[in-house]
C-alpha cells in the first residue's frame, strides 16, 4: 500500500467565483490560451460579446464584416499557427453563415472551434425567430459538436472541444449555447485536464510494423514519397527531411503538403495532381514503391484510381484508419501518428546501418523530366499572372505567408512561388471555397504580425468577401491583396475553352459588351481602386509589365492593408492539366 507521501498527485479542478454562463465561456477560452476571437454579434450572442468586452485584457475580439469572413479568418489563424482558430456568431443566419468555413476546416483537417448563440431552450424546435438546428445541420462537417443545455457543463465542454479540435487528426468543433444558458448565474468548476472516452493517445506504430518499409526500400528501384497535409499538422517536416536525406528518395507533395519539404531541394518534385508538375506526376506514375505519409488519395491527386501508380507497391501511413483503402487500395496500411513513424524509421535506419540502394538512374530520369517539362509560360507584352507571382516570390525571398482564393490564381501561386517552409501556402483545397483568400490573410497576419502576408486572389474570388477590407482598415491588420484581375471566372473559362467549345456560360464578370483587359482599362468592372478608397485602404492598379516590379514592391513596403489590382489577360490556361477522372497518360501539357 502506498503511503500518503507516495500517492500520485493529479492537477485539481479550480472552482471559480459565481458568474454568468457567457463569462464562463470567455474564462474557459482564456484558460485555453486563446489570444483572438473572430466574432460577429447578434441577439442570441450578445452575452458573449458583453463577456468578451469585460476581458479585453486577455482576448482580442476582431469584428469581421460578415460571419463567413470571420470563420475564414479563424481558419487562416489556425493554418498559420497549428492552434485552433476561434469564431463566434449568433443563432440562425449568423450561425449558418459559418457553415462554408466549418466544412472547409473539416475537409482540410484544420483545428477550429466555432461557438454559436442559440435561442432560449424553451423555443428550440418551435420555429422561433432566428432559430436553426445548427447542431443537426453541421453533424456531417464537424469532428464533434455540442448543444450545451446546462451551464455547469460549459468549462468541461470548452476544454474538451479544444482537445478534440487539436489532437489526432485536427478538425472543427461546434459549440451551440442557448441564450438562457449564457445568462444563467452559477459557480463554474474549471477542469485542469479532460480525458476523451475514445482513444486517449494517438496511435503509434511499433517498430515491427515499420520495419517492412525498409525492406521495401531495399528492393525498390524507383521509389517516391507522396506526402500530404498530415506532415504539416503533425509538425513532422524535420523528420521528413531527415528521412529523405537518409534514403535519397524524391518527394512529391499534395497542395495541402506544400512547404512540408523545401521545394528548392534537389529531391523535391514540387506538388503533383491535376495541375501539378509533369515530373512529379510522371515520377509517381512510374514508381515501383509509393510511400504515402499523411495524405488521403483524393481525386485531384489520383484521377482515375485504377490507373494511379499502377506499378507501385503502396504504403500508407496515416493517423486516421478510415482513410486506408477508402479511395485507393494499398499494400501496407499503417495506422500511426506520422511524426512518430518517421522518427522511428530514421532511428531504425541508423541502428541497423541500413543503406538504401543507389537510385542514381532514377534521379537522372527525373532530372530529364525536370529539364524538359518545367512549370513554364510564354511571356507577353502584357503582364501574365504567372510572371506576377514569380516577381512576388523573388521580392519576398519566398518567405511570405501566401493565402489564395480559389481558381487559376490558386494553382499558379503553387506553381510559381517556391515554398520552403510549412504553413506558408494557405488555401481552401478540399472544399475549394471562393472568398477564402483575404479573410484568411487577416487571420494569418494577426497570428504573425511580423511577417509579410499577401492574398494572391482572383477578381471573382476576392469580391465574395470584399467587405473584409473594412476589417483590415479598422483593426489595423496589414494584410495585402494582389488581385490577378482578368474579368472572368478564369478556371471555369478554361474548362469552357477545353471542353465546351469556348461557349461562355455566365463566366464573364465584367460587362460582356465592353470586356475590360490589358488594352481596355475603361472596361474594367468593378473598379477596385474606388472600392478600396471607400474602405480607406490604399490601392494601385498596374497593367504595364515595366511597372509590375515597382508596384509589388510598393505593396510590400506599405505599412498597412493594401490592394494591388493587376490587370491580366483572360486567355491564359493553367497547365499542365489532368482532366477530372482521367489518368497521367491523358495529361494536357500544352
Amino acid at each position: 500500500m502506498k503511503t500518503d507521501s507516495t500517492v500520485e498527485s493529479f492537477p485539481q479542478p479550480e472552482i471559480g467565483p459565481e458568474m454568468k454562463g457567457a463569462d464562463a465561456v470567455v474564462e474557459a477560452l482564456v484558460r485555453e490560451g486563446v489570444e483572438v476571437v473572430f466574432a460577429y454579434p447578434g441577439g442570441a450572442s450578445r452575452e458573449f460579446h458583453q463577456a468578451l468586452t469585460r476581458r479585453t485584457d486577455k482576448i482580442r475580439t476582431i469584428l469581421p464584416r460578415h460571419e463567413q469572413g470571420g470563420v475564414f479568418a479563424a481558419e487562416g489563424y489556425a493554418r498559420a499557427t497549428g492552434r485552433a482558430g476561434v469564431c463566434m456568431a449568433t443563432s440562425g443566419p449568423g450561425a449558418t453563415n459559418l457553415i462554408s468555413g466549418i466544412a472547409d476546416a473539416f475537409m482540410d483537417s484544420i483545428p477550429l472551434v466555432a461557438i454559436t448563440g442559440q435561442v432560449f431552450q424553451k423555443f428550440i424546435g418551435k420555429s422561433a425567430f432566428q432559430e436553426t438546428d445548427f447542431f443537426g445541420m453541421t453533424l456531417p462537417i464537424v469532428k464533434h459538436s455540442y448543444l450545451v443545455l446546462d451551464p455547469h457543463d460549459i468549462p468541461h465542454v470548452i476544454k474538451e472541444a479544444f482537445l478534440i479540435a487539436q489532437s489526432g487528426r485536427p478538425g472543427p468543433v461546434v459549440i451551440d449555447i442557448p441564450k438562457d444558458v449564457q445568462q444563467a448565474r452559477f459557480q463554474p468548476v474549471f477542469p485542469a485536464t479532460v480525458e476523451l472516452r475514445r482513444r486517449k493517445r494517438p496511435p503509434l506504430a511499433s517498430d515491427e510494423e515499420l520495419l517492412p518499409i525498409l525492406d521495401l526500400i531495399a528492393n525498390a528501384r524507383q521509389p517516391v514519397l507522396y506526402v500530404g497535409g498530415g506532415i504539416i499538422s503533425a509538425e513532422a517536416e524535420e523528420e521528413l527531411f531527415k528521412f529523405v536525406e537518409l534514403t535519397d528518395i524524391p518527394v512529391a507533395t499534395t497542395l495541402m503538403g506544400v512547404g512540408a519539404f523545401p521545394e528548392t531541394h534537389k529531391r523535391s518534385l514540387k506538388w503533383f495532381g491535376m495541375h501539378g508538375s509533369v515530373y512529379g506526376n510522371w515520377a509517381v506514375h512510374h514508381s515501383d514503391l509509393l510511400l504515402t505519409f499523411g495524405a488521403r488519395f483524393d481525386d485531384r491527386i489520383t484521377g482515375d484510381t485504377e490507373k494511379f501508380a499502377p506499378h507501385a507497391t503502396i504504403v500508407h501511413v496515416d493517423i486516421d484508419p478510415s482513410e486506408h483503402n477508402k479511395n485507393k487500395k494499398v499494400d501496407l496500411p499503417i495506422v500511426s501518428e506520422v511524426k512518430h513513424a518517421l522518427s522511428r524509421l530514421n532511428a531504425l535506419i541508423k541502428s541497423r546501418n541500413f543503406k538504401a540502394p543507389d537510385f542514381h538512374a532514377w534521379h537522372e530520369k527525373i532530372a530529364e523530366w525536370k529539364r524538359d517539362y518545367p512549370f513554364a509560360y510564354e511571356k507577353s507584352e502584357h503582364i501574365v499572372p504567372q510572371e506576377a507571382i514569380e516577381v512576388l516570390s523573388e521580392l519576398t525571398g519566398g518567405d511570405a505567408i501566401i493565402t489564395t482564393g480559389v481558381g487559376q490564381h490558386q494553382m499558379w501561386t503553387a506553381q510559381f512561388y517556391n515554398f520552403t517552409k510549412p504553413r506558408r501556402y494557405i488555401s481552401s483545397l478540399g472544399l475549394g471555397a471562393m472568398g477564402f483568400g483575404y479573410p484568411a490573410a487577416l487571420g494569418a497576419k494577426v497570428a504573425h504580425p511580423d511577417k509579410q502576408v499577401i492574398d494572391v486572389d482572383g477578381d471573382g474570388s476576392f469580391l465574395m468577401n470584399v467587405q473584409e477590407l473594412a476589417t483590415a482598415k479598422i483593426e489595423g491588420i496589414a494584410a495585402k491583396a494582389m488581385i490577378l484581375n482578368n474579368q472572368h471566372l478564369g478556371m471555369v473559362v478554361q474548362w469552357e475553352d477545353r471542353f465546351y467549345n469556348s461557349v461562355r456560360g455566365h463566366t464573364i464578370l465584367g460587362d460582356p459588351k465592353n470586356i475590360g483587359g490589358p488594352d481596355n482599362l475603361e472596361g474594367i468592372y468593378p473598379d477596385y481602386l474606388k472600392i478600396a478608397e471607400g474602405f480607406g485602404v490604399k490601392a494601385r492598379r498596374v497593367h504595364k509589365r515595366e511597372e509590375l516590379r515597382d508596384a509589388i514592391q510598393e505593396m510590400l513596403d506599405h505599412d498597412g492593408p493594401y490592394l494591388l489590382d493587376v490587370i491580366v489577360p483572360y486567355t491564359e490556361h493553367v497547365l499542365p492539366m489532368i482532366p477530372g477522372g482521367r489518368s497521367v497518360n491523358e495529361m494536357i501539357i500544352k
